[in-house]
């Protein structure tokens, strides 16, 4: 589209409003208007003057803040869904979301990981949302603070008296400029750190151009803060994983490509005792019983000499030995490894016998790992134990008979044994509990008697790697510069012009305008130049 040319030959772009240069209205709008719009400075914005192209139609949407808060509210609504359920990084490591979702929470549970809403923060459409955001602050940015820049970058100090008649700060006053009553106005200009050039007669007083970027500054610190938060998405960039260890097992540790590995040597917890320090401890003992102290993870570091390599058997090599505590990690790489949390005394052996139930004889012991079954348990002389079904958080009976387990951890654990003996070559079958014994197909010869159970304690270590943690901290730190750039300082301007026998004189700020008018006053007050009146109505 042809570019505007105005009276006083500065060509503008096509859709100005105000001559960038001499302020002159250029549309028949502007020219009606009793003040002007000085938001962007009457400059031309590119998705106000555009809109025939495709990319012209993506500008205009983008650029508009509407639909960035638009695009804001989305992104809330979307992040709450993810707090309905707990994310999967919060469920335990050694069960899959699929079969976990289901089994804790039922046909909601496994709707909401269908959906995708197990992992929300780092599914796909999720970050397409945040990259929207983060267009439509680059688009709403480049839209207005390039044609702000260059309106304020050529604007003329002997503006066109239209423009200062339009002005919201303004007087007009038959007469001329005194040269003492202009050089005590320099003095106090000066005095309150405005920049002044003059000529033809005519004066511009500004100061504190700079706080009209800060919101764009903030932009770009927020842009910045953005593209951290999509990184997290990008694999090797960011770790945040639960990894659930028990005492004497060796677990590769997640984000690692299979590199690193840990082995939980030791748990050890250390509570308060009472009147070890009695002003503290002792009412919060009383209270709730115990205070941990410490609790720690004597953890062994490995390293696989393959790399990681898919299908080769890991060749583990001690890296090192660290006790991890709260608040003082195990660091290797990029990594940090911090003690979460700890579960004691958690199931991991039972012992049963099986016994005859009349003379009490015992032929053998069975141990049961909670965690790794066996199918069937040879107790020699023809004494065999098969374990037909496991349901380690045993939840009663559908309506069917069939056995159920609310939870695949082993939290109350129900056994179907079949029991086969010389003389029952086919077994029988006998349902177990800790404590309750069925015999769901008749009565039976032999039982499996509990002798023993075995617990060890659990700890939970944070996996953390991150990455973008300097591009967050970056964008953070430019988005409060720009806060406090825009916040406590205004951009102000002052304008004195006399021209054929008529002394002009206008104003104008970004904001604050009662603190403009009361420094014009200070800076006028004892000269015969007109004091500017404020035109603004309700």
């Amino acid at each position: 589209m042809g570019k505007v040319k105005c009276e006083c030959g500065h060509v503008n772009p096509h859709g100005t409003i105000l001559c960038e240069s001499c302020g002159r209205a250029l549309t028949e709008e502007a020219k009606k208007e009793n003040l002007v719009d000085m938001r962007y400075e009457g400059s031309a914005r590119r998705s106000q003057t555009y809109n025939k192209t495709i990319i012209d139609k993506v500008w205009n949407f983008f650029s508009s803040v509407k639909v960035g808060i638009w695009i804001i509210v989305l992104i809330l609504v979307a992040a709450s869904f993810g707090t309905i359920l707990p994310q999967e990084f919060y469920i335990p490591s050694n069960v899959e979301p699929e079969v976990y979702y289901e089994d804790v929470y039922g046909w909601f549970g496994k709707i909401y990981y269908m959906i995708g809403f197990h992992d929300l923060y780092n599914s796909i459409w999720f970050s397409a949302l945040i990259a929207a955001l983060g267009v439509s602050l680059v688009i709403c940015s480049l839209d207005r603070v390039i044609p702000l820049y260059r309106a304020l970058k050529t604007q003329r100090v002997d503006r066109h008296e239209s423009f200062m008649k339009k002005q919201r700060l303004f007087a007009e006053q038959t007469g001329s400029l005194q040269e003492a009553d202009m050089e005590k106005v320099r003095a106090e200009l000066k005095k309150k750190h405005y920049k002044i050039r003059e000529k033809n007669g005519s004066l511009l007083a500004e100061k504190n151009r700079f706080s009209r970027w800060g919101p764009y500054v903030n932009h770009v610190g927020l842009i910045l803060f953005l593209v951290g938060a999509m990184l997290r998405s990008v694999q090797g960039m960011y770790v945040d994983e639960l990894l659930w260890i028990r005492e004497g097992e060796t677990l590769q540790i997640p984000g690692t490509d299979g590199e690193y590995y840990v082995k939980n040597d030791q748990f050890t917890l250390e509570n308060y005792e009472e009147g070890e320090d009695p002003e503290v401890f002792n009412e919060a003992i009383n209270r709730v019983g115990t205070v941990a102290k410490n609790y720690q993870t004597d953890a062994i570091l490995y390293h696989d000499e393959n790399n990681g390599l898919p299908g080769a058997k890991p060749e583990l090599s001690e890296v090192k030995h660290d006790d991890i505590q709260v608040n003082e990690p195990m660091k290797f790489d990029n990594f940090a490894v911090y003690q979460t949390s700890f579960r004691q005394d958690e199931m991991k052996a039972m012992h049963f016998a099986l016994t005859n139930k009349v003379t009490g004889e015992e032929f053998g012991e069975v141990v049961v790992d909670l965690f790794d079954q066996q199918e069937m348990y040879d107790l020699g002389n023809g004494y065999k134990v098969e374990l037909l079904g496991y349901y380690p958080d045993f939840d009663g009976f559908t309506e069917e008979g069939e056995p159920t387990s609310k939870s695949p951890l082993p939290n109350k654990p129900a056994f179907l044994f079949n029991m086969i003996s010389p003389e029952k070559p086919d077994g029988e079958v006998s349902f177990v509990e800790i404590q309750n014994t069925m015999e769901p197909l008749g009565e039976t010869t032999y039982k499996m008697a509990f002798k023993n159970l075995e617990t060890r304690d659990v700890s939970a270590l944070t996996i953390r790697k991150d990455l973008t943690l300097p591009i967050l901290s970056i964008g953070g730190i430019i988005f409060m510069i720009g806060v406090i750039q825009g916040a406590y300082w205004n951009h102000r301007r002052i304008w004195i012009r006399e021209k054929d026998g008529s002394i002009y004189t206008a104003g104008h700020t970004n904001k604050n305008w009662h603190g403009l008018k009361r420094e014009i006053h200070t800076i006028l007050e004892g000269t015969a130049v007109p004091e500017p009146e404020d035109r603004q109505t309700d």
